[in-house]
């Protein structure tokens, strides 16, 4: 049954996009963990209107499918994924200046990188994003954030593919709430195309002190390399860090996946490591917080694939 879907959906969209269209292609170098296994089928876009198109023939075919950006907020199955990965690469970027500044930027841009750039521009608002892996797509979807700050306290609108087409909703159409939206609740089908962000015009020195104290709180308690994180979201009025070694769990390890001695919501990939072993190690940290502590620990990271 797979093989049939697998290949139509490679057919179908090789017949649209030609090259940009890949069978069988491991997955594990596309996430901030460098684990998982292939999917059946990749299409790289880049710009939003490709993945707009995509998007449209996916969802006109019934295609079976997942999105990725930074890869920083997931993990992948050993036996990877049954359908079509849309690489999103979009990665335009448009300042607009006057008293109330913004940035519009496509989907696939990478966070951090912007936050940087806002830096040299002398901007402030997206100081907390210095140290976020993932997309602009992905913290929009999400309400990212970190160091005080998300996504919902800068985001004007987000454009988005919808079953009534394209659509732009605002902040409050998102229906943020802590690392959650209208759109991870599946409570609208769309996906993001792109977002209109407000900033704040500030020094860059001002700006950089921040970022510079942001980067360094990072280094001080989050690990190097290949690694997930944070693994769990923080309960009401607590931490999923302290929780966990609370527990006694860091430094715990299956496999080749371990609890971060540094960070305890942080799991990190030793080289080579399966998604069994940290789905394993997701388990024990979960089953011994509840008896400990009568805490349930709730995913942060997504699960993709065949499990």
């Amino acid at each position: 049954m797979f093989m049939t879907q697998t290949l139509s959906a490679f057919e179908i969209l090789s017949a649209h996009f030609g090259d940009a269209v890949k069978e069988h292609v491991s997955l594990a170098p596309y996430t901030s963990a460098r684990i998982g296994g292939p999917a059946d089928v990749l299409i790289t876009v880049k710009s939003k209107d490709e993945l707009a198109n995509v998007v449209e023939i996916i969802w006109d075919n019934n295609i079976n499918y997942t999105i990725l950006g930074g890869g920083s907020n997931v993990l992948v199955s050993d036996k990877g994924f049954r359908g079509v990965v849309v690489l999103n690469r979009a990665k335009e970027v448009k300042f607009g200046f006057g008293d109330q500044p913004q940035v519009w930027c496509e989907a696939g841009v990478v966070i951090s990188n912007l936050s940087r750039r806002c830096i040299d521009k002398g901007l402030s608002g997206l100081e907390w994003a210095c140290t976020v892996p993932g997309t602009v797509g992905g913290a929009v979807y999400g309400n990212a954030g970190a160091y005080d700050g998300d996504i919902s306290q800068t985001l004007i609108w987000a454009e988005v593919m919808t079953g009534n087409g394209i659509e732009k909703f605002s902040v409050e159409q998102m229906q943020y709430a802590y690392r959650s939206s209208v759109m991870k609740r599946n409570e609208i089908k769309m996906v993001v195309l792109s977002a209109l962000l407000g900033l704040k015009n500030a020094s860059s020195e001002e700006v950089s002190v921040k970022i510079n104290q942001f980067s360094e709180r990072r280094k001080a308690s989050q690990p190097p390399g290949a690694s997930m994180g944070s693994m769990f979201k923080n309960p009401d009025g607590d931490y999923a860090g302290r929780l966990i070694e609370a527990a006694g769990l860091k430094g715990k390890r299956i496999g080749n996946a371990e609890i971060s001695t540094v960070h305890g919501n942080f799991f990190v990939n030793h080289g080579e490591t399966k998604a069994s072993d940290v789905r394993a190690l997701i388990d024990l940290t979960r089953q011994t917080v509840k008896e400990k502590f009568g805490v349930e620990l709730e995913l942060e990271v997504e699960m993709i694939g065949d499990w």
